[in-house]
């Protein structure tokens, strides 16, 4: 199975790209995000690859990164999301902005992705909430999302989800609020301040 082509961009087309690795052209399948970052025609270019083979065709899908790729093969193993679908996800939000919107169960971003409405928004944020953790050591701030803010941490994001917590809210409810605060506040922002904008948050 190939998993990585290292070559030089032959042909860019609307939906795919051939890569000419020692002379021999691979056309691969790409996200409309991934085709832009490439660069033109002549220069070299690095893609991760995921195969997938059938009894008629060998298909081939390259992305910038492992974690595309790797959001590529679970959304496709939510029943009724093919591969042209998964690509529309991953042009519509890069990695990060997934997996923010998941955490957040952000329905009305992930929804932007042509041929993705709000039942399989809805879909894709409840099955693959829970597998959010593999993603979340590359952004502080996704870590949070995914759950990784806990009282035992300490700091300010910390001891506003246990206050939230402590006024009823749930831990799932309470650690999107205060991570949807971080991102109006920045870092700095002091306990009470996220508490009262974390408040608002729940309010909306």
């Amino acid at each position: 199975m190939i998993g990585k082509l290292k070559g030089v961009v032959d042909t860019l087309e609307e939906d795919h790209v051939i890569l000419d690795v020692h002379g021999v052209g691979y056309l691969v399948h790409c996200s409309g995000r991934t085709l832009s970052a490439l660069p033109r025609a002549g220069e070299a270019a690095a893609l991760f690859i995921e195969t997938h083979v059938r009894e008629d065709q060998i298909r081939l899908f390259g992305f910038s990164s492992a974690a595309e790729r790797d959001w590529f093969r679970l959304l496709q193993g939510i029943q009724g999301i093919g591969t042209k679908t998964a690509l529309a996800v991953l042009s519509t939000l890069s990695a990060s902005e997934l997996t923010q919107a998941i955490a957040l169960g952000d329905k009305a971003t992930v929804a932007r992705a042509p041929g993705v409405g709000p039942r399989v928004a809805t879909r894709i944020i409840t099955e693959l909430k829970d597998k959010m953790p593999g993603f979340s050591a590359s952004e502080p701030l996704v870590a949070q999302l995914g759950g990784a803010i806990a009282p035992e941490q300490g700091g300010a994001a910390a001891d506003a989800v246990s206050a939230l917590v402590n006024l009823g809210y749930g831990v799932p409810q309470a650690n999107a609020a205060i991570a949807a605060a971080l991102r109006g506040a920045g870092d700095a922002a002091k306990t009470e301040a996220l508490i009262r904008l974390g408040l608002k948050e729940l309010a909306k």
